[in-house]
């Protein structure tokens, strides 16, 4: 893995230097455009607005209009605003992570610690582990600030960037109805609940979806037709019974277990 950002875990007056990096890959197929009538590469240029001529990487600035007026920013002015939070994620409190509702979760990443910030990284990771507590700090990094949460797991800690609250759309809008249900219907779905509980074991979820469709990709390519798997529509809740809906899931869910 390459490091993404250097810098240091503020925990008080102890600074541990540290590398982050990413904890994710995406598992999607990488697309790319075409054109349908000769299958050419679709290439995007960045092209100057007055003279219709491409711009190299390496002369594109940032820019920010102001009352008509266009103002160039760069690395510089950036660095002014808030440097601190450049090279430092500061700790500024520490939670139950359990109070974090899970909308306001992101991104993770790896911290890792350089040679000289072990025993104090190692401190910091037990410590977490010990209070059962997370921390929480302001980082910038890539022109943005990000509001950072810090929890161990096993031996390192991961980073979480989290949603700031204005990130969140209101649900307010939904038309969600106050309906209410019978006792019998809640008792049901709560067996049914129950009977499909297990422990959480990621390692059973796979993007099938990806790998299927890479299939079907590979057979096109070999002058192959995809096979298409016929669905059964679901019973409309008009059609049938809500509680006969429920005992049908339960025994579903029984021969499952039982097979």
């Amino acid at each position: 893995m390459r490091s993404i950002w250097k810098g240091a875990l503020g925990f008080g007056l102890v600074n541990i230097p540290v590398q982050m990096y990413a904890a994710t890959d995406e598992s999607t197929i990488p697309f790319v455009s075409l054109d349908k009538n000769n299958h050419a590469r679709i290439r995007y240029k960045k092209v100057n607005e007055a003279t219709g001529k491409e711009v190299p990487f390496q002369d594109i600035v940032k820019g920010y209009e102001i009352g008509g007026t266009m103002v160039v920013v760069d690395d510089e002015d950036i660095q002014k605003a808030s440097p601190e939070k450049h090279s430092q994620l500061s700790i500024i409190q520490f939670v139950n992570e359990a109070e974090i509702d899970a909308r306001y979760y992101e991104k993770p990443y790896y911290l890792q610690p350089e040679k000289n910030g072990v025993v104090p990284y190692a401190l910091l990771r037990d410590a977490l582990k010990k209070e059962k507590k997370a921390a929480l700090g302001p980082l910038v990094f890539h022109r943005r600030e990000w509001i950072c949460l810090v929890k161990p797991l096993d031996n390192i800690l991961v980073m979480h960037r989290l949603r700031f609250p204005e990130e969140i759309r209101d649900p307010a809008s939904l038309n969600v109805p106050d309906t209410k249900i019978k006792d019998a219907e809640l008792k049901m779905a709560a067996q049914l609940i129950n009977q499909l509980t297990q422990s959480f074991k990621p390692e059973e979820f796979k993007d099938e979806f990806s790998a299927t469709l890479l299939k079907v990709i590979e057979a096109k390519a070999k002058g192959k037709g995809a096979t298409i798997k016929q669905m059964k529509t679901p019973a409309s809740a008009k059609t049938i019974d809500l509680m006969e809906q429920l005992r049908e899931s339960l025994k579903t869910s029984t021969k499952k277990k039982s097979a």
